[in-house]
């Protein structure tokens, strides 16, 4: 499926963004603007099922305190915030993983910019009503979805890279426990990897990737390029999830949070890469 409109063009560094849109929306929580929105899902919900234009959601900066979904039948979606320290959206869903993600985007060709997604159930720790358990900040799940300048925050299963082809860069992503996983076939490039490990006690060791490669013919895995980790505690950089788990890191800055030990195992043996 091609777009007639879909013309996106990037500078050399990614860091501006123009696309030729045949619809822009602007998002404002006062709603007051002409042909605006109150909330961002109010946006999504009027593109059109099976759309073949580039429609811009503009959203301006404010706390955002809703869930965004983005179902596979809507694509070619360019969705842009003020910046990662204006625009926030924020929920603190909790329970099955496939429902309750701030984000979930399923559509192809969508692409994401300054915009900060946070889910706060236990982010920050506070006392036993917010237990250690998966609250997930983004799903992502749609082929040639990519991310610009956006930050992912959470404490286990921060981001779920669910499966398809992504980019993410300039972005910030924070957790403690498993905080990027799954099977897509993805780049971190100059990604920012926040680790909250001093969450997890004086005892506790963090997880910065599970990676969810099934089978030695599949071609997805994680490749972490000119990134910078860093953050407080301690953390491996990562433990696999499926048998062929694979991630690389490539010339990226590790600052003594990551333990020397570097990767965990699990409970399998062999077969990562």
């Amino acid at each position: 499926m091609e777009a007639s409109m879909a013309k996106v063009a990037l500078d050399s560094d990614n860091r501006e963004i123009k696309v030729n849109c045949s619809t822009t929306m602007v998002v404002e929580q006062s709603g007051t603007g002409s042909g605006s929105f109150k909330s961002i899902q109010a946006a999504v919900d009027s593109i059109p099922q099976n759309n073949l234009n580039w429609t811009c959601i503009l959203i301006n900066a404010g706390i955002y305190r809703e869930k965004v979904y983005i179902p596979y039948r809507k694509s070619f979606i360019y969705m842009a915030g003020e910046g990662m320290r204006r625009t926030y959206v924020v929920a603190d869903g909790q329970g099955p993983m496939n429902e309750t993600a701030t984000l979930i985007t399923q559509g192809d060709n969508i692409i994401f910019k300054g915009i900060s997604f946070s889910n706060s159930y236990n982010n920050p720790r506070i006392g036993p009503q917010n237990p250690m358990k998966p609250a997930l900040a983004a799903k992502v799940e749609g082929d040639k979805t990519a991310f610009y300048e956006c930050g992912f925050y959470g404490l286990q299963d921060t981001l779920w890279d669910v499966s398809g082809r992504h980019y993410f860069k300039h972005c910030t992503i924070e957790g403690a426990v498993d905080f990027i996983f799954g099977s897509g076939q993805s780049i971190y490039e100059k990604c920012v990897i926040s680790v909250l490990g001093q969450e997890l006690g004086a005892e506790g060791i963090g997880y910065i990737t599970a990676q969810g490669r099934d089978n030695p013919n599949e071609t997805n895995g994680f490749v972490f390029k000119y990134c910078y980790i860093n953050g407080r505690g301690k953390a491996y950089l990562g433990r696999p999830w499926r048998k062929y788990a694979r991630v690389i890191f490539y010339k990226s800055f590790m600052s003594d949070v990551v333990v020397p030990q570097g990767w965990d195992p699990y409970f399998n043996s062999g077969g990562q890469e």
